[in-house]
């Protein structure tokens, strides 16, 4: 009995900080690969809608994501393929982006039942094996129409689906390996609980407990309601305990816990590593670079608005004249759309002139060059790495900025496309609002991990004033 208590004095401390490193460090870095797989889930998605090889979801709209729940990964005859994996899909970057936005990443919440979820979700597309030839139904399907996509794809597309999968399997690589090491831990915070709720209620009689396992599992079993709450009670876990406390080879197993809680390693022992600031600046760089495939749907759908308003002049005298102008080689006129810009701080509006062609022509220039910023073997992302961080800094800030204002722009010829179609026609007007929010979630990331880069640079001269190392 002594034992076992002083072995749960010795454990529970140890629990706490374990937990502490989790909240603080390792959870926040599980986010951040789910946050990076989410980002390559959509990107691949859009690709799939674009070329029309999936059929998006028509409830996804109505889909209210409040839980961790895996797409099905049955089989499903070849002719329904576009519909079920576009649902498929569709409903695995929604759960992802439920995971990434609003899930609760600590220990608390991610229980031994949560990870077999997370671990489901794990299983539903395998970017790690990624196959034609995979036994999953989803990961083989989901592979063969992303070799069609690259067959349909121009080079530049072609890299960013590569680019896109790389992430992914690295993404799922560090996602894996951190859930197998946190499933560990999770079994011995289970079982500390046990330790610290179970044992301390007033109907748990210690001196009885120790008497023999048997009558330590009864004890236990006969208050573990009224100190667990709804927490399972799983009697694997409980015969661990037992053993522990209990067994002829009790010392063994309770050293293996301890050193899965880094007892006997120099978990204190912190040891300085310099951060690498321009890896941070180029981070958001890399954020950036998630913007061409959305680009890219933003053009098609403005170019194909604007076939629909052209197409209402069409008159037997626009014919003739666009024959006159023809024949004497006279250039078209520039095209101006009259929009009312509302901007993104103040809300105040104004009426400005758009050359269509130009900033037709800006967007795909836009698109080109953020492609580059995930291109890491490309002379031009080598150009920009090796710019000095404050250069660096300054172009981002500058693309970020140009960014904002064509989000303004994005968000007016949405409306002027909306307003200027015909009755008879407005059914044909493509919507921006879906493309716009994602641009602007790629914007938001890319300026956070910026400003953290700022603030980070700010923090070291602050104390290098105070002549702090």
């Amino acid at each position: 009995m002594e034992s076992s208590s002083n072995f749960t004095n010795t454990l529970l401390p140890a629990l706490d900080a374990k937990t502490q490193w989790y909240d603080t460090e390792e959870l926040p870095r599980l986010l951040e690969n789910y946050r990076l797989l989410h980002t390559c889930v959509r990107n691949l998605f859009d690709l799939l809608v674009k070329k029309s090889l999936i059929t998006p979801d028509p409830y996804k709209i109505d889909k209210k994501f409040s839980d961790i729940k895996a797409p099905e990964n049955t089989q499903f005859i070849e002719s329904e393929k576009s519909i079920i994996m576009g649902q498929r899909f569709s409903d695995y970057e929604g759960t992802l982006d439920f995971l990434c936005n609003y899930y609760k990443f600590s220990v608390n919440h991610i229980t031994l039942g949560n990870l077999k979820k997370l671990v489901d979700l794990s299983n539903a597309f395998l970017w790690n094996s990624f196959s034609a030839n995979s036994n999953k139904t989803n990961t083989r399907v989901l592979s063969n129409l992303i070799a069609v996509a690259r067959q349909k794809s121009d080079g530049l597309t072609v890299s960013m689906i590569n680019d896109g999968l790389s992430k992914a399997s690295k993404a799922m690589s560090e996602i894996n390996a951190i859930l197998k090491d946190y499933a560990d831990f999770q079994r011995e915070y289970y079982k500390g609980q046990v330790r610290k709720k179970v044992f301390s209620v007033p109907g748990f009689d210690a001196a009885k407990a120790f008497e023999s396992p048997n009558s330590e599992g009864q004890m236990i079993k006969q208050n573990f309601s009224a100190a667990m709450g709804k927490i399972p009670f799983y009697k694997e876990l409980v015969d661990e305990i037992i053993a522990e406390d209990q067994s002829s080879n009790k010392e063994e197993l309770q050293q293996k816990v301890l050193a899965k809680m880094g007892i006997n390693k120099k978990s204190h022992a912190h040891e300085e590593n310099k951060v690498d600031t321009k890896a941070m600046l180029m981070e958001s760089a890399h954020v950036l670079g998630g913007l061409p495939q959305t680009i890219g749907t933003i053009v098609e759908k403005i170019k194909a608005n604007h076939d629909v308003l052209e197409s209402e002049h069409n008159s037997f005298f626009d014919k003739l004249k666009r024959v006159f102008m023809k024949a004497f080689n006279i250039a078209e006129p520039p095209l101006y759309y009259t929009v009312i810009l509302t901007e993104l701080g103040t809300g105040a509006k104004r009426q400005e002139r758009l050359n269509y062609d130009m900033f037709i022509n800006e967007l795909e220039v836009k698109g080109r060059r953020y492609s580059i910023f995930n291109q890491k073997k490309s002379a031009g992302y080598n150009k920009i790495l090796s710019m000095e961080e404050e250069k660096l800094f300054e172009f981002i800030s500058t693309q970020i900025t140009d960014c904002n204002k064509m989000l303004v722009l994005l968000s007016a010829i949405d409306e002027f496309f909306k307003a200027a179609a015909s009755p008879q026609n407005k059914n044909r007007i493509k919507g921006l609002k879906i493309d716009i929010t994602s641009f602007k979630n790629t914007l938001i990331k890319a300026n956070s991990l910026r400003a953290e880069y700022a603030s980070y640079i700010e923090e070291m001269a602050q104390m290098k004033k105070l002549g702090i190392s």
